[in-house]
């Protein structure tokens, strides 16, 4: 048996607010009987860094501001990695420390398998053969009306969380990875999940990563 061979399948979902990712992560995860990771990457990170796992998680949607709020909250006068509280400088390193942890977890995660949401995972397992990069969304109003469904929450929140959501998502990928988040090149599959049941979404993610880690491991040597 090959290295390949026994390759995990690993997925990344990047996913605008609406689209179901809640629901269909822990689902596709299952069905390829590999962990879903949303919550143990920054239980992960928090080990490694000492920070609350809130704040990682917080860090990882909007760095800057969320480093802002975690420095005042801890009330001391410098950063977890020593410098001046509020130092666009300190800021900056703590943001980068914090997405290299995430960055290596996403990194594991290739030999052991896992569905990943969101942290630039399309960016950071774009080398990996047998990786499913997946990109869920559609109409604004079509994703909004399906949040409101799934939480059962009203319209108005759900829109003020939808507005903050994907812009802080967009511009994540952008500043730490200077990338558009919603090109086309980055995915193997982009699919509106309000056009399509989220069941049916389920099931074209998993038969695509099966598809992909078959692939990479009848690959030649050295071949993708």
């Amino acid at each position: 048996m090959t290295v390949l061979d026994r390759r995990r399948p690993v997925v990344t979902l990047a996913a605008l607010y609406g689209a179901g990712a809640s629901i269909v992560g822990p689902r596709v995860a299952e069905e390829l009987g590999v962990p879903f990771l949303d919550r143990a990457i920054p239980d992960a990170v928090a080990r490694r860094t000492g920070l609350p796992p809130d704040a990682v998680a917080d860090v990882d949607d909007q760095p800057r501001s969320a480093m802002a709020r975690l420095v005042s909250s801890l009330g001391r006068g410098t950063t977890v990695s020593d410098g001046t509280a509020g130092s666009v400088e300190h800021l900056d390193l703590q943001e980068r420390t914090v997405r290299a942890h995430i960055e290596e977890f996403l990194a594991r995660s290739s030999v052991s398998g896992g569905v990943a949401v969101g942290r630039g995972g399309m960016v950071v397992l774009r080398s990996v053969p047998w990786a499913l990069h997946v990109h869920l969304g559609g109409p604004r109003e079509a994703r909004l009306r399906q949040r409101m469904a799934l939480e059962g929450i009203d319209r108005d929140t759900a829109a003020r969380r939808q507005r903050a959501e994907d812009r802080t998502r967009r511009r994540y990928v952008g500043r730490a990875y200077g990338v558009d988040g919603d090109d086309p090149g980055l995915y193997h599959l982009m699919i509106d999940s309000t056009a399509i049941d989220l069941d049916t979404c389920v099931d074209l993610i998993v038969a695509a990563s099966r598809a992909r880690v078959a692939a990479a491991a009848a690959a030649p040597a050295g071949g993708v």
